[in-house]
């Protein structure tokens, strides 16, 4: 249940067409709902503008569907799962409708996609072994609402991968820069675009990249403005970040 259901519910009341009692049945839920396991949170869409999000490492494919069961009776569409395994994924497909996407474990049960996404959210990539987490990015800002361009395997290895790209990279409101190895790319690129750029380190690397440590410091070291960085392998905080700093100029 979203600020606008609630508006409705109050409108209703007030032209008659609903009685208080009705109401309460509709509201009584909020702000959370114990379900012994989990306290989901029916009022993160009137807080913030997005419903509760479901971090699917380490819950078992039972727990998510009964999460997601709640929230679908309290009106929730667009829900979203994250880290989400294929055996859960099968299992809530036998229940709701589910998008899901294999490589970034992402998961959207009940999907109504935006008919007019806003902005311009560029993901680049150092290499191909980044793709499932720039999908996790990418996949979490398109069901935000926003335009989404993939800019993959353009590391600083090959420069002028790059650089062909220009255009496309400065014509974005924010950039996500997702590399491993060294983490170089997030600086490049932080030193060609006039934009917020939101790097992500990933754990790809040989071993003292110490499972995106190296270039997590790398990412936090950067001497280009402009350049925040959020943590190793963390796509969907990418992607969920870039969507508020994309949507800052169109606000209802």
């Amino acid at each position: 249940m979203d600020k606008y259901e609630i508006l409705k519910i109050l409108k209703d009341i007030e032209n008659g067409s609903m009685t208080a009692e009705e109401a309460v049945k509709h509201l009584k839920l909020l702000p959370f709902e114990d379900i012994g396991y989990a306290k989901i949170d029916h009022h993160r869409a009137v807080r913030q503008g997005a419903p509760e999000v479901i971090y699917g490492k380490s819950k078992t494919p039972e727990q998510i569907l009964g999460i997601i069961d709640a929230m679908r009776k309290n009106g929730t569409n667009n829900i979203r799962i994250t880290r989400m395994s294929s055996e859960a994924a099968r299992l809530v497909g036998l229940h709701h409708p589910l998008d899901y996407d294999e490589l970034s474990q992402i998961g959207i049960a009940a999907h109504e996609p935006f008919k007019d996404p806003v902005g311009q959210i560029v993901i680049v990539s150092g290499g191909t072994s980044d793709m499932s987490v720039c999908e996790e990015a990418a996949l979490t800002a398109e069901v935000f609402g926003n335009n989404v361009k993939r800019l993959y395997d353009v590391g600083v290895s090959g420069l002028h991968r790059l650089l062909e790209n220009l255009d496309t990279l400065v014509s974005a409101n924010v950039v996500i820069a997702v590399a491993g190895m060294e983490g170089a790319l997030a600086s490049v690129v932080g030193g060609l675009v006039d934009c917020p750029v939101i790097a992500v380190p990933t754990s790809i690397g040989y071993g003292a990249n110490f499972g995106g440590l190296s270039a997590l410091l790398s990412m936090l070291n950067s001497c280009a403005s402009g350049v925040s960085v959020v943590n190793i392998d963390n796509g969907f905080g990418a992607g969920y970040l870039a969507s508020m700093i994309n949507k800052m100029g169109v606000k209802q």
